[in-house]
């Protein structure tokens, strides 16, 4: 077993109070105003921009370090229909016959519907798969630790790097995604986690009238004096 090995801790900046609180206040600022766009522009996204976004998701946090993640972009006009044509035989299913009353009910505010358009239209499509194990190049299977957590972190932190670089953005899980693996050519040991639609937002693009809940509502703090 190979002894852990340290290195120093660097380029890690403290500031001043005040200002980590402003950077807070900025981000806050910035973040709130994320949202899910269904009306896409077809107009392009530079290549390294998308790159340099998926370099910072690659930098999330893992079980055992094992980065058990896989993110496959997607241009090509021809792949995205194929998409879009698997996706939308799902949604017609589940709106349909999988979903209850009380799921229609909870979507019925966001005005979803079967029809996915969006996964032509927009210029990129970022496919996230989660490896249940690795493989070695001898063919030995390597298991990977809380996979689901840690591919949901970087995922989390490509919506935020998308966000902060001034693209429109949309989560999209078709259930059961297994389609994606037939399409993309992925291996048996990735899961698709979710189908990422990523581009400019149209400019008569509108979004559902919904609020978040209240800070109070979703924090608890225990300090010392509690």
């Amino acid at each position: 077993m190979a002894e852990p090995k340290f290195v120093p801790l660097e380029k890690y900046p403290r500031y001043p109070e005040q200002e980590m609180l402003q950077r807070a206040r900025r981000f806050h600022e910035e973040i709130r105003r994320r949202r899910t766009v269904r009306d896409f522009s077809d107009e392009p996204v530079p290549p390294e921009i998308i790159e340099e976004c998926l370099a910072a998701a690659a930098t999330a946090p893992s079980g055992a370090n094992m980065q058990p993640w896989h993110f496959v972009v997607i241009r090509d006009p021809a792949i995205k229909r194929r998409i879009r044509e698997a996706a939308e035989q799902e949604e017609q299913e589940f709106y349909e016959h999988r979903a209850s009353p009380e799921w229609l009910e909870a979507l019925r505010p966001l005005g979803t519907d079967a029809s996915k358009s969006f996964l032509e239209t927009a210029p990129c499509l970022i496919a996230i798969f989660s490896q249940k194990y690795g493989v070695l190049p001898d063919g030995r299977k390597v298991k990977h630790y809380y996979p689901g957590e840690s591919v949901g972190l970087a995922t989390g932190f490509l919506l935020a790097a998308l966000h902060h670089v001034g693209l429109a953005t949309l989560t999209h899980t078709p259930s059961p995604m297994g389609f994606l693996n037939e399409i993309l050519g992925r291996p048996r040991n990735e899961k698709p986690f979710l189908l990422l639609v990523v581009g400019y937002p149209h400019d008569d693009a509108q979004v559902p009238d919904i609020h978040r809940k209240e800070l109070k509502d979703v924090v608890s703090v225990f300090d010392k004096d509690t």
